[in-house]
């Protein structure tokens, strides 16, 4: 049986008629009813109030005409009333007219032999929802480029911990987790183990840094390749619209850089402090040697004269040559005092310094001391000048050497190496030992004037001291680069000399 609109089924009582139209007027949303042939039979009273249309202007014309306002018919294939008939299914599509979104759906209305008789369309407008849509999208976006052109490391991840978002350059931090084809990667993979869990914890506990915030100045985190890394880290619990926690995110700045920077900030403030001491001490120890100077002499001249007297007896004698000996020893000490100070004249020239290594080890007076000591030295060809005073440079060898030699109770290796940096126009000495190193307390003392491990009266605890001063005469530093039970190493940097003619110094990648 084919009902017919304009002619209703006999077979229906009036009451049934009478609700069938009300429901169909009832409906929230414009509809329309449109035949096989794709006229329009019938519209609710949502429809010709939105559209402002009367019967009249609405029956009988083509479907096309209303919903795509166009005169031709749209293309069979991609007809969703063509759609609905063949595949008794229904359809919906969205389409943009002029400033309005509209979501159209239509779906079939079979006769008593199961055909489509007719097909009803539904039109709702979601101009508002697609104008949210577009701007959440937006926001969307601006978010992402925000993220992935952060400087930080930023990752987010579900309530259960699966990692859904890593930008570039935490990708680069930790290496790529989502990398894994099929593997989910969780964000306990990113701590060392029990940590993730200790940040939630601290995340959920308002009396730290806020509910949901947490700012952690210092932490460690583990990068694919299991390497530790320290970093600065926030993280934030993301809550939905209820209150639950729907997400977690964290920003992480590698402290690379920055710890490098505080550990030469740290090295430049030690060397400062180091410097300001020592001019201190160099003003009172000039003073002092010059106030001991003059009475010292007068004790070694009166004594000289007195064990020239041929009267005195032999204790007497005795006793007047512990005061020469005791005399000479302070005016040894007067004298490192002065070069301490450097209160002595500085005649600098420009000099080979493998020559004056060699010059210096040559003046090693105490040969017994380095009977069971070999000294190696790796002292290359090439030239490598710098701007120094020849015999204060020889006295930084000595003390270095019999140092070192002290240092290996009269046994063992010292080894003597020099090489430059051409780019930063640098020239390096090391000196390494094969003792037992330097205890770590004393690391901040040894350069200091008087400071000395040895018994008394067997070293002034000058020697370094005067290294030190003057290694700074020079422009240059030294310091301990390595210590420990197997032995010690002082590096010691001057300025290279480059001679005016020769231009830049360029870097040779062979050096």
């Amino acid at each position: 049986m084919n009902p017919d609109p304009k002619n209703p089924d006999p077979g229906f009582a009036p009451e049934e008629l009478f609700w069938r139209a009300r429901i169909f007027d009832s409906l929230s949303y414009p509809s329309v009813v449109i035949a096989p042939d794709k006229s329009l039979v019938g519209a609710n009273k949502k429809f010709y109030e939105t559209y402002k249309l009367t019967s009249k202007e609405l029956l009988g014309k083509k479907c096309f005409q209303t919903f795509l306002y166009k005169d031709t018919p749209c293309n069979s294939d991609d007809c969703p009333i063509s759609k609905v008939i063949k595949n008794k299914t229904s359809h919906s599509y969205t389409i943009k007219h002029q400033y309005k979104w509209e979501e159209r759906f239509f779906s079939p209305i079979f006769d008593d032999d199961g055909k489509v008789a007719f097909v009803i369309s539904s039109i709702r407008d979601i101009t508002r929802t697609k104008s949210l849509e577009i701007q959440l999208i937006g926001v969307r976006e601006f978010i992402s480029r925000v993220m992935y052109s952060s400087a930080s490391a930023i990752v987010a991840a579900d309530r259960q911990g699966n990692i859904e978002l890593m930008n570039s350059v935490a990708k680069e931090l930790f290496g790529d987790y989502n990398g894994g084809e099929g593997k989910i990667r969780h964000t306990e993979q990113l701590y060392p183990p029990g940590k993730a869990k200790e940040i939630m914890k601290m995340l959920r506990n308002e009396k730290i840094g806020g509910k949901g915030k947490l700012i952690i100045p210092r932490t460690t985190i583990v990068n694919a390749r299991g390497e530790e890394i320290l970093v600065e880290m926030s993280a934030a619990i993301i809550y939905d619209d209820t209150g639950e926690e729907s997400a977690t995110m964290a920003i992480y700045n590698d402290l690379k850089d920055k710890l490098k920077v505080e550990k030469q900030l740290k090295y430049t403030q030690q060397q400062l402090a180091q410097s300001e001491k020592m001019a201190s001490l160099g003003q009172l120890a000039a003073g002092v040697a010059h106030e001991i100077n003059n009475p010292l002499t007068g004790v070694l001249f009166y004594a000289s004269l007195l064990l020239e007297r041929k009267d005195l007896d032999d204790s007497a004698r005795e006793d007047l040559s512990y005061i020469v000996e005791d005399a000479n020893r302070c005016k040894n000490i007067v004298k490192s005092l002065l070069v301490y100070s450097r209160s002595t004249d500085s005649n600098k020239n420009i000099v080979q310094i493998n020559e004056i290594v060699e010059q210096g080890l040559k003046l090693v007076r105490d040969q017994k001391k380095f009977r069971n000591i070999k000294i190696v030295r790796y002292l290359p060809d090439e030239m490598m000048l710098i701007n120094a005073d020849t015999n204060k440079f020889n006295q930084v060898i000595i003390n270095l050497v019999i140092n070192a030699a002290d240092a290996m109770d009269g046994s063992g290796k010292i080894t003597l190496n020099t090489y430059k940096d051409k780019l930063h126009k640098k020239v390096f000495l090391e000196i390494k030992d094969t003792g037992g190193g330097i205890p770590r307390e004393n690391l901040s003392k040894i350069f200091d004037p008087f400071f000395t491990t040895k018994e008394v009266g067997k070293s002034t605890g000058l020697g370094l001291s005067i290294v030190y001063g003057i290694i700074e005469e020079h422009g240059g530093k030294i310091s301990v680069k390595k210590t420990g039970a197997k032995g010690t190493s002082f590096i010691i940097e001057f300025p290279l000399y480059v001679p005016q003619d020769e231009g830049p110094v360029m870097c040779n990648p062979n050096m």
